[in-house]
């Protein structure tokens, strides 16, 4: 079975084979892509070919609602030119705006098509080329097109955005520096093996649905069932999530995870913890979501709290370990992605991890905070 990088490297050896329908006749030929329409596509990725005697990139690609259909794989452009095969990639994340008949784009009425022109062509500082899609499509698939959506809305509209800063003055900045060491003695502590030791046997509770649900190819609906089955406060609804947990999750029921910045709150005498949950499919290339940055800015403002990440890793068919990290654990803060212009113009922007650096803690697990790493990284926030 092909895959996406036997692709790039078929473009590659193409180069300079300005003839746009004989590279997708090679194309489709080698790799026995599906034509939809202008789209062609196969279970791993989706491609759509142009042409650029100028290499110049303006004309229509798609429309906003077919890219919906393909955002869940790598979506590709390949531009043509004379000289060489360029590729994008073309997800809603790396969407600027819509530009074509897309006066009634709303969240509920997805209308209007984008352009070559709308395709960022570097992103966070990383080029949008064919050396790097293995490295955005990390960043996108967190996110999804349902994570984009209201960010294209408002870009293409000129819309305000709802939502504040949080605002940081001296006191702020007093307060979020004291959590550091605030983290750096929970974590010393007895009550973070107390902790652990609850997260730990949840998981062990639901190892088997667990499993079963990590095969859920939608990362957000994956993520978001282990959550529940972790940190969910209904029992009923729980024990029906168990009862459906297929590989069709439209079986479902409805469920709703809270929008906080962590997913299990506990309380101790002089600390109120929060702790997100997140998986990782060690076969999987992928960056998860950590915080949005406003609300991380907020939580340490307070005097007592600490947040922390729990990650479950699992392989082909176990869950082979599980840590418990602080946000400021010295690995995670250097492996942070700073999305900061791409959740609204009244934010700061909201973060991912690595997931090469989640993959080394659960093989090797370290909980070391260093105070000056720290300290630098949250301060490098204020101004976002």
């Amino acid at each position: 079975m092909y895959s996406l990088n036997d692709f790039i490297e078929f473009i590659k050896i193409h180069d300079k084979i300005p003839n746009k329908n004989r590279l997708i006749n090679l194309c489709a030929e080698e790799f026995k892509l599906v034509k939809d329409r202008s789209v062609y596509y196969c279970n791993s990725f989706a491609v759509r070919f142009s042409y650029s005697s100028s290499g110049t990139f303006s004309n229509t690609i798609l429309s906003l609602s077919a890219l919906q259909k393909y955002d869940h794989i790598p979506f590709i452009v390949c531009l043509i030119t004379n000289s060489e095969n360029r590729l994008f990639l073309a997800n809603s994340t790396f969407l600027i705006k819509i530009s074509h008949s897309s006066q009634t784009l709303t969240e509920k009425n997805i209308k209007g098509s984008f352009n070559g022109s709308d395709i960022a062509k570097n992103f966070q500082d990383i080029e949008n080329n064919r050396t790097n899609i293995f490295r955005l499509f990390a960043i996108h698939s967190e996110i999804g097109f349902d994570g984009n959506l209201n960010r294209l809305v408002e870009a293409t509209h000129a819309i305000s955005p709802t939502g504040k800063k949080f605002e940081v003055g001296i006191q702020e900045k007093s307060n979020i520096q004291n959590s550091i060491q605030r983290a750096i003695n929970f974590c010393g502590g007895p009550k973070f093996n107390t902790l652990k030791e609850e997260l730990d046997e949840k998981v062990d509770k639901f190892k088997n649905e667990i499993l079963i649900a990590s095969h859920i190819e939608n990362v957000n609906i994956r993520g978001r069932i282990i959550e529940y089955l972790i940190a969910g406060d209904n029992e009923n609804l729980k024990e029906k999530l168990i009862q459906e947990l297929t590989d069709d999750y439209s079986k479902l029921p409805a469920f709703k995870t809270e929008n906080t910045l962590g997913d299990y709150v506990k309380v101790f005498e002089e600390y109120r913890t929060e702790t997100d949950i997140k998986t990782k499919i060690i076969i999987l290339n992928s960056n998860p979501k950590a915080y949005n940055i406003d609300k991380f800015l907020e939580f340490h403002n307070r005097g007592d709290t600490v947040f922390l990440f729990y990650f479950i890793g699992i392989d082909k068919s176990t869950i082979f370990n599980k840590t418990l990290n602080s946000v400021f654990q010295k690995d995670l803060i250097k492996s942070t992605i700073l999305l900061k212009h791409w959740a609204g113009r009244n934010s700061r922007g909201v973060t991912q991890f690595e997931g090469t650096v989640i993959k080394t803690l659960l093989e090797h697990p370290n909980n070391e905070i260093d105070l000056s790493t720290a300290i630098e990284f949250v301060s490098s926030l204020y101004d976002l």
